[in-house]
């Protein structure tokens, strides 16, 4: 505690829960005092490939023996290998790493401006985003989110976004004008309750961006990655954008943010208009790199389309065997929300107190984001545990 008591020594910003985990592995945490959880919340999807992975221990323990950090003023050899799989892996022709999704939404929006900028454009400066978004809390991503909860007490919010309804496509249209840059999106909510876009929205987008002459950028911090069943969840709609944030899974655990884009997107970043002191630095670069070693072998995601199948599978059976519980299920792959009748709160403390992690997120949603390694029994396990609670909630 601080010496001064009115405040404590860490400051007060988050509600947390009264548990201190001091050991995981794979699906599983361990509090200090014993008692084991299964874990369907990954850190809010950022473990994924679950706690203590070997190959990421064993990457992490030989990197720091050899190099922490350097300066960007040099080549980093672990960067530019990551970059390169990046790229090899993607849509994208060039990458950006920084040290969190925030940072990496931050990125994505500069460069849209600064592309219209490049081209003589400068008041082409204006970002379309949506309600229910969340794409970090720095002052950019807060403007751009906006929301009560992440605004409030910050004012003034940085100009330059005008928000529309999610989902509507005529308030799109209607928002675009000579000033606009770019338009922003989640391919699927996840703060705002795991919201997919449809295809036929997402295909909208790429058509007006490329009728306008605008950038389309996805922000794919916490559907991407695995997440889904596909590398990055874009990739289920055949829709590509020009612009991309990653973050989250990407490093398994170690903080690490990407922004990812096409040469033409790209064309305004020259040198010295961005940076990061601490972005792909060696430790960081290899983890990640670590990361897609597992993601990208044979199999890996195809098993991850099939847990993710399992998963709806049984919660969509559960929902239509507790309609007094829940109204519905919904997302895609590993990313699946059910929005039960009473209070998402008190179902993830009810599920919580029998030993299973879950988040709750916007429109009354509790998430379930197991580790893409999870196994079908801890699925069953799991879904074991939601539908015991239904029952005693019932009685």
């Amino acid at each position: 505690m601080s010496p001064n008591a009115a405040i404590p020594s860490l400051l007060p910003i988050y509600n947390r829960i009264d548990l201190v985990f001091e050991r995981g592995l794979g699906s599983w945490l361990w509090t200090t005092d014993g008692r084991r959880f299964l874990d369907f919340t990954s850190g809010i999807a950022v473990n994924g490939l679950g706690h203590c992975h070997p190959h990421l221990v064993k990457t992490l323990q030989d990197q720091a023996a050899k190099l922490w950090h350097v300066s960007n003023l040099f080549r980093i050899g672990e960067l530019e290998r990551l970059a390169d799989r990046l790229v090899a892996n993607s849509f994208a022709e060039t990458v950006f790493l920084c040290n969190s999704g925030a940072e990496a939404m931050e990125a994505c929006i500069k460069m849209a401006r600064r592309f219209h900028f490049h081209r003589g454009q400068p008041e082409r400066n204006r970002i379309i985003t949506f309600e229910g978004a969340f794409h970090g809390r720095t002052m950019a991503t807060i403007s751009a989110a906006g929301g009560t909860r992440l605004i409030e007490g910050f004012a003034p919010l940085l100009d330059g976004f005008d928000q529309v309804p999610f989902g509507d496509h005529e308030a799109l249209e209607a928002a675009v004008t000579e000033a606009t840059a770019g338009i922003l999106i989640e391919p699927i909510q996840g703060e705002g309750g795991i919201r997919p876009l449809p295809r036929v929205c997402l295909e909208g987008l790429r058509e007006l961006c490329d009728r306008h002459d605008i950038l389309l950028i996805f922000d794919e911090v916490q559907c991407g990655m695995g997440r889904t069943g596909q590398l990055f969840a874009h990739q289920h709609f055949g829709v590509t954008p020009d612009i991309m944030g990653l973050a989250k899974g990407l490093g398994g655990g170690f903080p690490i943010g990407a922004c990812l884009a096409t040469a033409r997107a790209a064309s305004g970043m020259t040198t010295s208009t961005h940076g990061s002191t601490f972005g792909g630095n060696p430790l960081a670069s290899a983890v990640a790199s670590a990361v897609l070693d597992v993601m990208l072998e044979a199999g890996f995601l195809d098993t991850v389309r099939a847990r993710g199948d399992y998963l709806r599978e049984r919660a969509e059976a559960l929902v239509a065997r507790h309609g007094e519980t829940f109204e519905l299920v919904r997302g895609t792959g590993l990313m699946v929300g059910l929005k039960p009748r009473g209070s998402n709160l008190e179902l993830a403390a009810a599920l919580r107190a029998a030993g299973l992690l879950t988040v709750p997120a916007g429109d009354n949603i509790v998430r379930l984001l197991p580790p893409l390694t999870v196994s079908e029994a801890e699925i069953d396990q799991a879904l074991e545990t939601i539908e015991t609670c239904c029952r005693e909630r019932a009685a």
